[in-house]
Order: structure tokens, then sequence, then C-alpha cells
């Protein structure tokens, strides 16, 4: 199986199933000396974890990071770092249902199809348990950046939004609630619309808007390699996720070039930033910020018509432990992802410098 790595000069390359042994990954491109922050690596997990609240699935997982190689007394040494994240509270028995039936909206069929073989356990590799390895990776490579800030939020759970841009938002605050939401009177909103859907078997969409600042001048290379374009491939490969746009994004495409045009300060700034950061696939200094958007999570827990492996219309419903809602644990993928992309090319400019 084919597309397991990520990146060209820091470089993840992640292994393991929801319900093997245990989910891991080699990080190949990390500068040596780097003093890693163990902390802040288990706070990132902590945030990703399942069963962290009554909004989203309640297995239960330590998610606690084994580091194999590439470290000695606490600091990078240049060479790969290898880490496991040990599965300890597995219930293969909840997929028994679906060994031989298809789920709708999942991986399942055109895994079979393409392979001859699946693993139903949770979806085996197709699983978002798979985007453990993502976070410990993406926890490392805030750190390579330094000073760049990334903060990722929900910004809408079904029709509920954030009305406000993100500059009036207080990114202290995306913590302070289970939705992950910086507008703690829309997370209320959002946290009872989950709770109503759950209490339904059904599940719910949303966005997550993510702010990167502090980012240096020309990082991303023209052509295919555009910034922009690595962080729409980074975040389009994370499960459930339906669609990217940064900057101005779609809404950009109602406007005139005299109203969407970001003017020039003296200094290089600009005086608007409806480029979102980004020009001509080079960042310009500016923020950057873009919106991820998730589809309802596909396992309902009510009735629904399948297809089996003999080709019949059969009639199952959604066991064990689920998210009503991806969301609220996907915000530290998001950042993870962003960070590796950031990353990846920071090293790039180095090497040409």
């Amino acid at each position: 199986m084919a597309g397991n790595s990520f990146g060209n000069v820091f470089k993840l390359t992640t292994f393991g199933e929801s319900h093997g042994e245990a989910l891991g990954g080699i990080i190949d491109g990390c500068p040596p000396g780097i003093t890693l922050d163990f902390e802040a690596i288990y706070i990132e997990m902590q945030r990703r974890k399942p069963g962290q609240s009554a909004i989203v699935t309640q297995r239960k997982e330590a998610d606690e990071v084994q580091f194999l190689s590439g470290i000695f007394e606490g600091k990078t040494t240049g060479t790969p770092i290898g880490f496991i994240i040990p599965n300890t509270n597995q219930k293969s028995d909840d997929y028994a249902h679906i060994k031989d039936s298809y789920r709708p909206s999942h991986a399942d069929y055109v895994y079979e199809k393409k392979y001859g073989i699946r693993d139903y356990r949770g979806g085996g590799r197709s699983s978002a348990r798979e985007t453990a390895s993502r976070v410990v990776a993406g926890a490392i490579a805030k750190q390579v950046l330094q000073n760049v800030k990334i903060n990722a939020f929900v910004s809408s759970v079904g029709e509920i939004f954030i009305d406000k841009p993100y500059q009036e938002l207080d990114f202290s605050k995306i913590e302070s609630n289970p939705v992950r939401c910086p507008d703690v009177n829309i997370a209320a909103l959002m946290e009872q619309h989950i709770k109503e859907i759950k209490k339904q078997g059904d599940t719910v969409g949303g966005t997550i808007t993510c702010v990167i600042q502090n980012v240096p001048i020309g990082l991303g290379d023209p052509v295919f390699d555009k910034l922009h374009a690595e962080l729409g491939k980074a975040m389009l490969s994370i499960n459930a996720v339906k669609g990217f746009e940064y900057g101005s994004g779609f809404c950009g495409a109602k406007m005139k070039g005299s109203e969407h045009n970001d003017l020039y300060n003296s200094d290089g700034t600009t005086k608007s930033n409806l480029s979102g950061g980004i020009q001509g696939g080079i960042s310009n200094g500016m923020d950057i910020y873009f919106r991820v958007a998730f589809k309802p999570v596909a396992t309902l827990i009510q009735k629904q018509e399948t297809l089996n492996s003999n080709g019949e219309i059969i009639e199952m419903q959604g066991k064990g432990r689920h998210d009503p809602c991806v969301v609220p644990r996907a915000v530290p993928i998001v950042e993870a992802m962003a960070a590796l992309v950031l990353a990846d090319f920071y090293l790039q400019n180095k090497i040409y410098q």
C-alpha cells in the first residue's frame, strides 16, 4: 500500500491500524540539536485522544507516545525519530456485524475492491485513529518552527457559525470548552446541538478555521509546489475532510479585482489580506488563514440500508463508540498537518540558503 508518507525534507511515515497492537511513525529529516518539550507533545495528544468529553467517542485510550530512536538526552540527533502509540482499549467485537458488509460512505467497499482484503475492525488503516501519529509529528514540527503560531478552532457545527472575523476572537479560549470554539456563547449552542444529534443516533459536520502567524516570507515554491497547494493536500488527507479554502476562498470569486487586491504598505505588508498570507504560492509574511470542511461521521447509531459481500441490500445499524461530530477532535490534527507543511518548506529554504 502506497501513500503512507508525507513531506520531502521533514518527512513522516505512519503505520498501524485502529485495532492493531499499536500505531506509530518515523520522522526523517528533523534537524539535530532540538531540545524537545515532551510535555507539549503530551498536551497535543491529549487534545486529540478519544474519550475526552461527552460529545466525542467514549473509547478510552491513554495515547502515550513511546519514542524508540532519534532522541538522546532530550535532544534530537538528526537521525530518524521512531515512535509508537500502543492501542490499549480495542473492542474489535463491536465490528463483527460488518465483517461481510460495507458501511455507507466508508472506505470498506473500495478497500476490499482495491486490495482484495480489508481490516474491518474500526476500518483498520482507514480509521481516523491513524491521525494520532500525525499529531506526534506535528508537535515536533511546531518546535522546529519556534516562533510560528498555529491556532485552529471550530468555526461551525451544522448551521451554527461564528459570525466574527478571526481578528476579534480570543484564541486563549479555544480550549475552554469541549467544542474548541473561541466564542463561548456560540460554543454552548454548538455543544447542545451535538448532544441533540447524538441522542438521535445521528451525526453532524462542521468547519475548522486555522490561523498561522509569524510566518517568514518565502515559504513555498511556484508552479506545482505552491504553499497553499501543499496545505490543501495536507488538509484533504485528513479523514472526513470535504473541502479546503484559504484567504478569501470561494467568496473571492464574487468580487471585483479592485475589491480583492491587497494594496501594499511601504514596509511590504498589505492593507488587507484577502490573499490569506500567500501570493504566487509563496508566503508573504501576513497571517495565513484557511478553512477546512468536515462531513458528518459516516457511522450512525440508527438503521440504514447497505450492501453486503454477496451483493445483497441489507439493513444494518452502527455499534460501538463513535464521534457524533468529529470537528472538536480534529482541531489538533489540522494544526499538526499545517505544522508539517510549514516545517518541510522551512527546512527546504534552509537548504537553499
